[in-house]
């Protein structure tokens, strides 16, 4: 078996809350995950029974409709649903980081009750809309204009790669764009944008190579119109707050990416195991011994990277380092374990039907999701003091 949960120093109700969850996603998410993403569609029967469970709300304080938990467990949730179905953890992960948590932390007690009792309740989502065909990991050349007119903002842009943004229950996005200029830089701000609004398209949703289950669109905005009170937050400051929202969802994917490896880890023990090769078990031989052992490392590691970042966070303590070291580990546990569950699982594991296939695919996105390797290794040299 694994290393169970309870050797990592979890308190009781955490444990309680992993094992909640770990049955929830064996036992309904798992039986139509296969269909959600042969079909590409985001399955919201799903994400509403995580909604009645309380999962939206895990990080956020009682008083605003939360569970009064804190990021570890919003982290062992996400870790729970992704040993067998990223999309649907990315749903949760996006869902909370980039759609509840910026109003919560940066908004108006007038949005606070406006937005979250739905978002925290899982009756609706929010995406946020910052990436750019020319904008990605250089947020600063963002391109994407809100120009002040009157009592309203006329934003104008495009924004891609957009996740949980054109769901039947989203309800709007929270837009990145500049608006006015300082010093000869770019003040970038952050407006909420409502589903609806006219001049606001949601495209065509992407045809993935991973995540095929997770709602992603590009969005275009065309002289779009919002109430000045739409503003998130301090004019000017919208890149700044995203950047300490990033870092907390780099521990959330990081969550992800550990769960992805154990799940591989998982079905390639059992498949090991249940699969006869030269009349004896495949788990006999010692280079798939040796493989397994591997993978189970990483497993471990990963977790360990997630739930040091996590703690540091809600200890109130810097963590923005370590968010970047948990992140390249589990990634690379995820990539390295996928790539390994496949060979193990020969023929198997090139066919859809099976997990680690949907792994395989789903598992490259997080080396390049909320931040590259490339970045969280500039953000780990730099607190070697290296670099500019």
């Amino acid at each position: 078996m694994t290393i169970p949960l309870s050797e990592y120093a979890l308190e009781e109700t955490e444990l309680e809350l992993a094992q909640l969850v770990r049955e929830f996603a064996d036992e309904v998410v798992a039986p139509v995950s296969y269909e959600a993403d042969r079909t590409h569609t985001l399955p919201l029967d799903v994400v509403a029974q995580m909604g009645e469970m309380g999962l939206f709300g895990l990080p956020f304080p009682e008083e605003v409709g939360g569970q009064g938990g804190d990021y570890v467990a919003l982290c062992l949730a996400i870790e729970a649903l992704a040993r067998v179905d990223q999309s649907i953890a990315i749903t949760l992960e996006a869902g909370v980081s980039l759609g509840a948590m910026p109003i919560h932390r940066f908004g108006t007690d007038a949005q606070r009750a406006e937005y979250l009792p739905d978002l925290l309740a899982g009756r609706a989502l929010a995406g946020f809309g910052l990436t750019e065909p020319e904008a990605g990991s250089d947020a600063g050349a963002t391109r994407t204009t809100g120009r002040r007119d009157g009592d309203e903002w006329v934003i104008n842009g495009s924004k891609q790669f957009i996740t949980n943004s054109g769901t039947d229950i989203t309800r709007f996005v929270t837009v990145t764009a500049v608006t006015g200029e300082s010093g000869g830089r770019k003040q970038i701000s952050t407006i909420i944008v409502p589903h609806g609004t006219p001049g606001f398209t949601v495209e065509h949703g992407y045809d993935k190579v991973g995540w095929r289950a997770s709602d992603t669109h590009p969005l275009t905005f065309t002289d779009v119109r919002v109430p000045a009170s739409h503003l998130l937050g301090e004019e000017g400051r919208g890149f700044a707050n995203f950047l300490h929202i990033l870092d907390e969802g780099r521990i959330a994917i990081a969550a992800l990416a550990t769960g992805a490896a154990e799940g591989c880890l998982e079905a390639s023990v059992d498949y090991a195991r249940s699969r006869t090769v030269f009349a004896a078990p495949l788990a006999s031989r010692q280079g798939i011994q040796f493989m397994l052992a591997r993978m189970q490392a990483r497993v471990h590691n990963a977790r360990l990277a997630w739930l040091h970042a996590a703690r540091l966070r809600d200890a109130g303590k810097p963590f923005k380092t370590a968010a970047a070291i948990a992140k390249v580990t589990a990634s690379d546990a995820a990539m390295d374990n996928a790539r390994d569950a496949t060979q193990i699982f020969g023929g198997n594991g090139f066919m859809n039907e099976y997990p680690v296939a949907r792994h395989y695919r789903d598992s490259k996105i997080l080396e390049v999701g909320e931040g590259t390797t490339e970045v969280q290794l500039l953000v780990i040299s730099r607190a070697l003091g290296l670099g500019g």
